[in-house]
């Protein structure tokens, strides 16, 4: 079964990549290099929320209510018009006080300009979450099987990129001064693939 990386990355094609690098202003190269870190560490941070009280069941009705996956039907209209106000209420949900060290994580990996991180995540959350809604429709995932899924992502993503995973785990840790590696981007291109 795809994972949910899998399953939005299909549709972070190149034209996905030429609209939001239009979107931000910005070049290709950096664009992809911070999707690729953006995207693992959303999923990190969804994850890590599952585990923390009621998060996995918030996440659950959420995706209930207002992530079925349709967003992924059309990304390239999504990505044309849709406001960044949706994906900034997300990440104000996913990521809390720590958005702007998310951001400074983002541009530091990638190269991509730091007034940029933001708007990149504020696009990408809403497709992240169309991509986990998707998922958890198809396979009939309830709140506990939402919160293994994440959690088996989360493992996946460790293995194939844990220069990436270890800076969204420190990045997530409170008890952590909130730093995270700057040497990361270098294994950031695989995720999506060589561009």
């Amino acid at each position: 079964m795809p994972s949910i990386l899998d399953t939005l990355s299909g549709h972070l094609d190149d034209n996905a990549l030429r609209q939001i690098s239009s979107r931000l202003g910005a070049d290709q190269g950096a664009t992809s290099k911070a999707i690729a870190a953006a995207v693992p560490l959303l999923l990190g941070a969804l994850a890590h929320n599952t585990t923390q009280g009621d998060g996995a069941q918030r996440l659950n009705d959420a995706l209930a209510r207002d992530h079925d996956g349709s967003v992924l039907n059309d990304v390239g209209g999504t990505l044309q018009s849709a406001p960044l106000s949706g994906g900034e209420a997300i990440l104000g949900h996913v990521l809390g006080d720590r958005r702007d060290l998310a951001e400074q994580a983002v541009a530091r990996s990638s190269g991509l300009d730091a007034s940029k991180a933001g708007p990149l995540l504020a696009t990408l959350a809403p497709l992240v979450l169309g991509a986990l809604g998707r998922v958890r429709q198809e396979r009939g995932l309830d709140a506990n099987g939402l919160a293994g899924l994440l959690g088996g992502e989360r493992e996946a993503l460790t293995t194939s990129a844990p220069g990436v995973m270890g800076a969204v785990s420190r990045l997530l840790d409170r008890n952590q001064d909130g730093s995270v590696v700057d040497d990361v981007g270098g294994m950031l291109g695989s995720l999506f693939g060589k561009r």
